[in-house]
């Protein structure tokens, strides 16, 4: 004669998935969260490059500008 498992058996083993089905879920919203908070600082990282590559450029093209006026005001005054 089969033995059938007993009901407390049963109930262990639903909590049991159960948990592993939580925890499994907790672990893939950890895992998002980390992601999307290293995509957050890489964006943040590349946005403070841009800025500081714009920066760069605008103060080349000032300096540039300036260089021409100096070239400019000797030839006027030559």
């Amino acid at each position: 004669m089969a033995s059938t498992p007993s009901k407390d058996y049963r109930r262990r083993e639903r909590e049991l998935k159960k948990a592993d089905k939580r925890r499994a879920r907790e672990e893939a919203k950890a895992e998002k969260l980390a992601a999307e908070k290293a995509a957050a600082v890489l964006a943040a990282e590349e946005a403070a490059k841009q800025a500081a590559a714009k920066l760069e450029a605008q103060l080349e093209a000032e300096f540039e500008g300036e260089l021409q006026a100096e070239i400019d005001a000797e030839k006027k005054g030559a």
